[in-house]
């Protein structure tokens, strides 16, 4: 997918919750390769998607730790700023080069003026949830999202 791509209509979107098709440039056997389950995009496709995106807005945007340095990218790509991550724990490691990862993590990016859910309603940095299909993340961080911010206009971003 070259170039931009207009991704949602309606708008503008206050909460982003996004899972970009990260493509990965080393991956030994065919076996493993995440385009063996979808069709992935380039750091420089992601950056370019277009979406309505409100003046003051969140972001929840997943990524992996050998995409940390592109997340950040796509981040500001977006007009976000990093505040915060957390790391969903998976149970039990899958492939690797380094080391077998076992986790995912979550960025959390703000433009203007967006606060953060209530002191209530914060919940721990690390989430242990197994592992389900490929690229699954767990419904319970969606639905917390959507409770912490019920008023917003929220768009479910894009997903492998």
């Amino acid at each position: 997918m070259a170039g931009q791509k207009e991704m949602m209509i309606g708008g503008p979107y206050q909460v982003i919750y996004a899972d970009p098709p990260w493509k990965y440039d080393f991956i030994p056997r065919k076996k493993e390769r995440v385009e063996n389950h979808y069709p992935t995009m380039s750091l420089e496709d992601i950056c370019n998607l277009k979406f309505n995106i409100a003046k003051d807005a969140v972001l929840y945007l997943w990524t992996t730790a050998p995409k940390l340095l592109e997340g950040l990218q796509v981040m500001e790509a977006w007009g976000f700023k990093y505040k915060t991550h957390m790391v969903w724990d998976k149970g039990s490691p899958a492939y690797g080069f380094w080391f077998r990862a076992q986790y995912e993590v979550l960025m959390v990016g703000t433009r203007a003026r967006f606060s953060p859910p209530g002191k209530h309603n914060r919940i721990p940095s690390v989430l242990e949830a197994k592992r389900t299909r490929h690229s699954e993340k767990p419904k319970e961080i969606r639905d917390l999202i959507k409770s912490w911010f019920p008023g917003c206009t929220q768009a479910g971003g894009i997903r492998p």
